[in-house]
């Protein structure tokens, strides 16, 4: 099987990778994250991801899209979490599911499904969704499991781990929750 996978950041794509693996799936991955804020954490999380992926041959699929003005008119009338997050992943997974049809892959899946941080329902109503619209699969597969080994596996590789999910939102709810101020 040939699996393109949507990737968040390189921290998450280790665990996510290697089980994919494991069971023997072809992998790709592709960065597809307009809601990082600012264009630096979006770069670091990039350049983080291309070095990685060179380091275990993980082949990546287009390229690394920036549009933080057209990802704000969509969440911008629901930025209350859920619904922005809903609108955000329905955007990276749109994204990823017509990369997959277009590039020859038989399913796709994300790196979100990793996180217990993540509504796994709304991932996985939002991953069909797209599915059936492009026409491709897509693999649902609760990985929250492996969390833990994802934070090992990057700390082996020295990858960059950011302290919150990417958007300027949650940037902002992160640092309260540390008691800090936002980055600039």
């Amino acid at each position: 099987m040939k699996l393109l996978l949507h990737i968040c950041c390189a921290p998450c794509s280790t665990a996510t990778v290697e089980a994919w693996r494991l069971d023997g799936t072809e992998v790709a991955g592709a960065f597809f994250n307009p809601n990082i804020h600012p264009f630096a954490e979006h770069r670091l999380r990039y350049e983080t991801l291309l070095a990685y992926a060179g380091r275990i041959g993980l082949p990546l699929v287009g390229g690394p899209e920036y549009d933080i003005t057209g990802w704000l008119r969509r969440v911008s009338a629901n930025d209350e979490r859920p619904g922005r997050c809903r609108l955000c992943i329905s955007q990276r997974l749109d994204h990823t599911a017509r990369l997959a049809a277009g590039n020859g892959f038989d399913t796709f899946s994300t790196t979100l499904l990793v996180s217990p941080y993540q509504e796994h329902e709304t991932v996985r109503a939002e991953g069909e969704r797209a599915a059936a619209a492009a026409g491709v699969k897509f693999a649902y597969r609760d990985l929250r499991p492996r969390y833990r080994r994802s934070i090992e596996l990057s700390r082996e590789a020295a990858l960059y781990r950011q302290k919150y999910c990417g958007c300027i939102y949650s940037d902002a709810e992160a640092a309260a929750g540390r008691g800090q101020t936002p980055q600039p």
